[in-house]
Formats: structure tokens, C-alpha cells, sequence
């Protein structure tokens, strides 16, 4: 069987009783980097000593069939150095090559970066995306983003410290300087810090730099009304209801990506036209 075990992102104290017992048992463990293992052993006060087996980015598909031939005998216990196994992590050829073969893969659940980032975000949870890793170059980052400029779900990116103030200055370029978001650092760590605001806001203050494993989440695109005059109805229709025209414009302008200031200036003529008395 191979088991998928999640393992502390920060916080030692997160390795669940479940992990704990499998690390004790294991005979054979695949890791990312084995030097990290032997320290979470010890760091664990567990003084089993597996058989220890590289299993990163770089050789997991080329030592995958391997690794499912030995779990056909035994329990093969696959770690990453923070984390789920597989999710931007090394892991997930093995679980193809592990269910293309017919061996069975289970998981012992734990930490994720993804999910706490999001939970602490302040954004909206009830639907997200994660898109991983930001592309390391300017002009990748910004395709990247401008395939997800419709995208409605909250987003969760990870990037690291020397590129982040770059990748939330293309965000903000792409999404525009008012998307919500945050910053997410070193969480569950001492130093645990979590930076919410506007993208443009985000930008300036990430150039002074910022250290440490980062989790982006950017709000979701609002929703767009193709016909601006639905729009404008919408305004009118909340100030008939009693919301103050600048309110109305300013709510109708967020939810659907139109300006607040032309929805103003056509609330105001429309309101005028409307109350010039018939010829």
C-alpha cells in the first residue's frame, strides 16, 4: 500500500498521533528530502530508522515503478517536506502509477498550506481554486493571470519571497489595484503574519520585501452584466429602494466590474431626464 502522510508546514505540534504511529512503523519511507525526514524523526522523538528513499521532482516519475513494486509486499510511507504529498509537492506519479497498477493508495490527512491560507484570508471559502506555483518569469506570470481574469472562485497561489512584490504588481496589473487578497507567511510559525488588502496596497508594501513561505489568496472576479444599461437599472432600482445614489453606484460598480463614476453620471442624467416635466 502506499500511504500519503501530510506533515507539519511550521508547527511541529500539528503532527497528528496518526503520523506519529506511522513514522514508529514504517519500514519504508519515500521522501522529498531525506535529510528533512531524519530531522522530523528526531525533532519527533521516534527512533525508527526506515529505509529511506528519494522521491523528488526531479526523479519521481523515473523511480515510481519501483516504489509501487516494493508496495505490493509492504507499506510505503510517502512524505513531503511540508505538507500533502502531491499537491505541488512530489507524489502524484506514483499515485498513477499506484492505481494504474492496481496498488492500493491511502492518506493520512494533516496540515495544508492551501486550505489554511484561505481559511485565514478574510475572502470568500465556499468555492476557491488552487493554481500552485507563480510562473517564474514576468511575461508567464502575466498569461497566467489573464487566463484566470474571469475566473469567479477565490485563488490561492504560492510564490516565493524574492518574487513576490513582482507577482502581486502583475496581479494588481491584470486584476486591477482594487481586488482583494493577502498575503500569507510562514503560517503556524512564530512569525506567522497575514497581510489582507487591495492588490496595489500589497504591491508597495511587499517592495520593502518579505520573508519566509508565502501563500497568495486573491479574491474571485466579480460579476460582470454585459449590458450596461441592466447596470444602470440596478442603481436606479437601490436608490427607489432608499440607498443613497453614491452607495448604489459604488455597490453596482463591485459586483458587476463596471466604474462607479460613469454608473453615477448616468444614475444623474437619468434622473434628470425623468424628472423634466413632458413637452
Amino acid at each position: 500500500m502506499i500511504i500519503l502522510a501530510a506533515t507539519p508546514i511550521g508547527n511541529l505540534g500539528d503532527a497528528s498521533p496518526r503520523l506519529r504511529e506511522a513514522l514508529a512503523a514504517a519500514t519504508v519511507v519515500a521522501a522529498e528530502d531525506t535529510r528533512v525526514t531524519q530531522r522530523l524523526l528526531a525533532a519527533l522523538g521516534i527512533a525508527n530508522r526506515p529505509r529511506l528513499i528519494a522521491l523528488h521532482e526531479h526523479n519521481e516519475r523515473v523511480r515510481a515503478s519501483e516504489i509501487v513494486e516494493l508496495a505490493r509486499e509492504a507499506d510505503v510511507l510517502v512524505l513531503s517536506d511540508a505538507g500533502m504529498p502531491a499537491v505541488s509537492d512530489p507524489g502524484f506519479p506514483l499515485v498513477e502509477a499506484a492505481v494504474a497498477a492496481g496498488v492500493d493508495v491511502t492518506v493520512i490527512p494533516g496540515p495544508s498550506a492551501v486550505l489554511t491560507a484561505l481559511a485565514v484570508s478574510g475572502l470568500p471559502t465556499d468555492r476557491f481554486s488552487f493554481e500552485g506555483f507563480l510562473p517564474r518569469k514576468h511575461g508567464d506570470r502575466v498569461r497566467t493571470f489573464t487566463s484566470l481574469v474571469d475566473e469567479r472562485r477565490t485563488m490561492v497561489f504560492f510564490e516565493a519571497p524574492s518574487r513576490i512584490a513582482a507577482s502581486l504588481a502583475d496581479a494588481a496589473e491584470v486584476f486591477g489595484a482594487d481586488r482583494r487578497a493577502a498575503v500569507c507567511r510562514e503560517l503556524t510559525k512564530l512569525h506567522e503574519e497575514v497581510k489582507r488588502g487591495p492588490l496595489g496596497e500589497l504591491a508597495a508594501w511587499a517592495e520593502a520585501g518579505v520573508r519566509g513561505e508565502i501563500c497568495v489568496v486573491v479574491d474571485g472576479a466579480p460579476e460582470r452584466i454585459a449590458d450596461a444599461g441592466d447596470a444602470l437599472a440596478r442603481v436606479l432600482a437601490l436608490v427607489a429602494g432608499g440607498v443613497r445614489l453614491k452607495e448604489a453606484a459604488g455597490d453596482v460598480a463591485l459586483a458587476t466590474g463596471l466604474s462607479r463614476r460613469d454608473l453615477y453620471e448616468a444614475a444623474l442624467q437619468a434622473r434628470s431626464t425623468h424628472s423634466q416635466p413632458p413637452v
